[in-house]
């Protein structure tokens, strides 16, 4: 069984920093990719940045440049460094991994406010 906790959200004026951590309780081996995703008010879940367990990256165009995504297998930690946020980053961002064996797992939430 795999748990994931997200931290690190809050309110941000537009241009600052945020960065999300989340932690992954439970079989560090069977984790395969890990995903930050987003979910505004009266929008859809979307996909926001993905690292494989072979650290290859992928992005929303709409993030592009200005934020990153890691991973520290030894912690079983993932982050997400938010730069350059505007209004429209708003939302709750989720954690989320695909465990061998098990499928998506989700963490609860953290919410990022960016206010203009």
């Amino acid at each position: 069984q795999v748990q994931l906790v997200e931290s690190g959200g809050g309110l941000v004026q537009a241009g600052g920093s945020l960065r999300l951590s989340c932690a992954a309780s439970g079989s560090r081996f069977g984790i395969l990719n890990l995903a930050w995703h987003r979910q505004a008010p009266g929008k859809q879940r979307d996909l926001v940045a993905l690292i494989t367990r072979g650290g290859s990256t992928n992005y929303a165009d709409s993030v592009k440049g200005r934020f990153t995504i890691s991973r520290d297998s030894a912690k079983n930690m993932v982050y997400l460094q938010m730069n350059s946020l505007k209004p429209e980053d708003t939302a709750v961002y989720y954690c989320n991994a695909l465990v061998s064996g098990l499928g998506y797992v989700w963490g609860q939430g953290t919410q990022v406010t960016v206010s203009s």
